[in-house]
């Protein structure tokens, strides 16, 4: 099989199903401004890619348990191993993971999370289950489970992941190292639906995630590149902090770049969510550009 380590398309999955070292996870969640934590877990029972078990955001994606940490804290490594080894995910596994629609709910999340283990061999179907049903292919209703296995090996490496204290730091730099990838209505404080602050860290520019995008699925790599290469402003992939509400759709905006070949940036896990939990920390509001100029 081949290694598929950020997109995979349905029809090229559909070839695939029943292959011993395939693991498929849906991840379907509600958005946040949907008071309805069961909605993906629902939807999975309902109908689901064959063979496709079911990981959900708030029980095994985040340990909802850490304050100061933003609506979507990672899990406790131990905690996210187990699941894994639940799921029969192995380092040998190569695992697809999709969500209802365009991976940000929360098929992203799960990819990165694996990353952070160090695993590679993991992908997000692209267009989700909606681009699935469009192509007219199969689904199962029976309730589905891999072989369990242990506990996957390994630790998260934090040097994938910024922190509160290295964002404020940062906060004088040059434009283009901090994305957020939030609603421009959010990110300019007119709107805020969700966080009890509106606004954003000083210093960020706004690149909405839908902007990776096109009928749902993700544009072609060199079109990513192309758009997210000048909004950086000078600095190089690896010094590229990405943030949105609460750490989750931020992970989409990073496959996006690492689709495009622009690889190394990492996610602010706390988010926006995780700032405001800090009075102190400065706010910004209003329009500022999308792009560093």
């Amino acid at each position: 099989m081949t290694d598929w380590q950020t997109l995979v398309d349905p029809a090229t999955l559909a070839t695939a199903l029943g292959h011993a070292d395939l693991r498929i996870v849906d991840a379907r969640f509600a958005p946040a401004t949907v008071d309805d934590p069961d909605f993906g877990r629902r939807a999975h029972a309902e109908s689901h890619l064959p063979g496709a078990v079911y990981a959900d955001l708030n029980r095994e994606l985040s340990d909802l348990s850490r304050p100061g940490l933003g609506r979507h804290p990672l899990p406790q490594v131990a905690d996210f191993t187990a699941a894994l080894g639940r799921w029969g995910i192995t380092p040998q596994s190569q695992v697809v993971v999709y969500d209802a629609a365009d991976g940000s709910m929360a098929a992203a999340r799960l990819w990165w999370l694996l990353r952070l283990l160090g695993h590679r061999r993991v992908a997000v179907l692209d267009g989700g289950l909606a681009a699935w049903r469009a192509a007219g292919l199969a689904e199962s209703t029976q309730a589905s489970a891999y072989p369990h296995a242990p506990a996957y090996p390994g630790t998260f490496d934090m040097t994938q992941v910024a922190d509160a204290e290295e964002v404020g730091r940062r906060t004088g730099e040059a434009p283009g190292w901090l994305i957020d990838v939030r609603s421009p209505e959010r990110f300019a404080g007119q709107a805020e639906p969700i966080d009890p602050v509106a606004g954003h860290v000083p210093g960020a520019i706004n690149r909405p995630l839908p902007l990776s995008l096109s009928g749902g699925r993700f544009l072609p790599p060199a079109q990513l590149h192309a758009d997210l290469l000048p909004r950086l402003g000078g600095h190089a992939p690896a010094e590229i902090v990405l943030m949105c509400g609460s750490g989750v759709t931020a992970c989409h905006t990073l496959l996006a770049m690492e689709a495009a070949g622009l690889h190394g940036a990492r996610v602010y896990a706390g988010s926006w969510s995780g700032w405001i939990s800090d009075p102190s920390r400065p706010i910004a509001t209003g329009d500022v550009p999308s792009a560093a100029q």
